[in-house]
């Protein structure tokens, strides 16, 4: 199947209030341009040296928007901020007080997602639910920034059921932050379901989906 069919079998399934971000990370310059050609404007990518080169061989599509899905180290905050309109994987207090200096720096307000680990995961980042109650005073003191959501990634080897749980699990904790009465934090989006399992996260609630290989395989 091409790209725009990959792409249209998807938005069958897609409500309005969802944006679909396609995960372009091992995707060429080419099909990413399919994938404009037939609408898609939200990229997500993990790699700043790869989005960098993207970028710049990009420049005449001016609509771009640019979302970091992979792990940011510290030591890149600073160029991720200038390449990325979101960054979705920001998993730690220390990472998300030092992308809120660097973007007073550079005077922006970048849109923040925080990643969380529903259930334990050695192989994710993220805050535990926990940790994340635990550090809510000190996230709202970062003014600079957009925070406007959660991101959530299943662990491998859950059964739909458990991953529709997870999902739920997430959506749930968005509301039970909203209603902290310490808490400034109002977060409407819920940036979750990869090409596995968008149609349950979409059920679930999500408000962004990052499919990836479902869009470009056999292109």
């Amino acid at each position: 199947m091409s790209i725009a069919a990959n792409i249209e079998t998807i938005r069958q399934n897609l409500p309005a209030s969802v944006k679909l971000v396609a995960v372009s990370k091992q995707a060429s310059v080419a099909q990413m341009r399919e994938a404009y050609a037939v609408g898609i404007r939200d990229f997500g990518e993990s790699r700043i040296q790869d989005t960098q080169t993207k970028q710049q061989e990009l420049t005449d599509l001016p609509d771009l928007c640019w979302h970091l899905i992979g792990h940011l180290q510290g030591n890149k905050v600073r160029k991720a901020l200038e390449l990325f309109d979101w960054i979705h994987s920001v998993d730690s207090l220390r990472l998300l007080q030092q992308i809120d200096r660097v973007a007073t720096e550079l005077d922006i307000s970048p849109n923040i997602c925080l990643q969380v680990k529903i259930l334990p995961d050695p192989d994710k980042y993220g805050w535990t639910i926990p940790e994340l109650f635990t550090d809510l005073p000190a996230i709202n003191q970062c003014q600079q920034l957009n925070i406007v959501g959660l991101m959530a990634i299943p662990p491998l080897g859950l059964t739909s059921i458990q991953t529709t749980q997870l999902f739920e699990q997430a959506r749930d904790l968005c509301h039970q932050i909203n209603q902290q009465p310490a808490s400034s934090l109002q977060l409407s989006e819920l940036s979750m379901g990869m090409s596995g399992d968008y149609l349950p996260a979409i059920a679930a609630g999500a408000t962004m989906i990052r499919p990836g290989s479902i869009i470009f395989r056999d292109a």
